[in-house]
């Protein structure tokens, strides 16, 4: 399908009862006029971003003939994807966002961008120009990415974002278990955020949330000679690392317990430099490496009972 500006893009619904709609394409995304399209719709004079499916043809200008889409549409509705363009009202979502982190979370699980787009029942061509730029996805595309993704549009949404985790009601029948120590070094293994424990220099308890990895059972994070999480160098320290799935009201925590000291040889230090999953997220200078070596590491899980 390759279109110019100025001409009219048609939607012939397949849907019984359902109205025709056309638009003109008032902005191209590729050189060659293939899809998708900025959209005037003729009916509300909003713009969309529109990818469209097997229902839709092009109304040249120039002779007037109308030419037929063969790019794939969304296979629930046959339907054209389309974003909207146009300024949010009252949400203050930060249109990118929504993107990266449907990107995330499907990284998260291990999936493709094409089992993904299959399971939302959406083009890959879509979901693929979603990850990679602002968009404003309809209420229907996103609840078909929720499922698929196994979380919830809010979640999508990056609403609650602000708010701490466990706001869902408890389950009706839980499942509260110990958890082994392979299952807990296998879940402390995942880099990601933890909390560590520490007596402060005044002599309060404190917890702070550090950026961490896990080398050969042993954990690992960055911080600043003068911080609070430096406090833990030459103490024995508490660390604890969690996942909270508020939809489903379960959730685990692993607790590793044990001495803290500061890794001082250099190669030891440039090792872990270059495979750190990321730089500390306060910023600034965090040069220096603690280690914990766990004497004790518990966790806990909470399912419902019938899983």
């Amino acid at each position: 399908m390759r279109a110019h500006l100025g001409d009219q893009l048609v939607i012939e619904s397949t849907k019984s009862g359902a109205a025709r709609r056309d638009g003109k394409i008032v902005g191209l995304r590729h050189a060659d006029g293939t899809p998708p399209y900025d959209v005037r719709w003729s009916d509300t004079d909003e713009m969309a971003l529109v990818f469209p499916g097997p229902d839709a043809h092009i109304h040249h200008l120039e002779h007037g003939k109308p030419e037929a889409v063969h790019a794939p549409a969304s296979p629930d509705t046959g339907t054209a994807e389309a974003t909207s363009l146009s300024s949010p009202t009252t949400d203050s979502t930060d249109l990118g966002d929504i993107g990266r982190r449907v990107a995330v979370e499907r990284r998260r699980q291990g999936l493709g961008i094409e089992d993904t787009a299959r399971h939302a029942r959406m083009s890959p061509a879509y979901l693929s120009y979603l990850e990679e730029h602002p968009a404003d996805p309809s209420v229907a595309a996103l609840i078909r990415l929720a499922d698929a993704l196994g979380t919830t549009v809010a979640a999508l949404r990056g609403g609650g974002m602000d708010l701490p985790p466990g706001q869902g009601h408890a389950l009706l029948h839980p499942r509260f278990q110990d958890l082994g120590t392979d299952e807990c070094r296998a879940l402390l293994a995942t880099h990601g955020v933890g909390r560590i424990a520490v007596s402060a220099p005044d002599g309060r308890p404190a917890v702070v949330p550090v950026n961490y990895e896990v080398v050969e059972d042993t954990i690992t994070f960055r911080t600043a000679p003068q911080s609070l999480p430096a406090a833990a160098v030459g103490a024995e320290v508490a660390f604890e690392v969690d996942h909270v799935d508020d939809a489903l009201s379960k959730g685990w925590s692993v607790l590793a317990v044990g001495p803290a000291s500061v890794v001082t040889d250099p190669d030891t230090v440039h090792a872990l430099t270059g495979r750190a999953h990321t730089t500390p997220w306060p910023g600034g200078e965090r040069g220096m490496w603690v280690s914990i070596r766990p004497t004790s590491l518990t966790g806990r899980r909470i399912t419902a009972a019938d899983q």
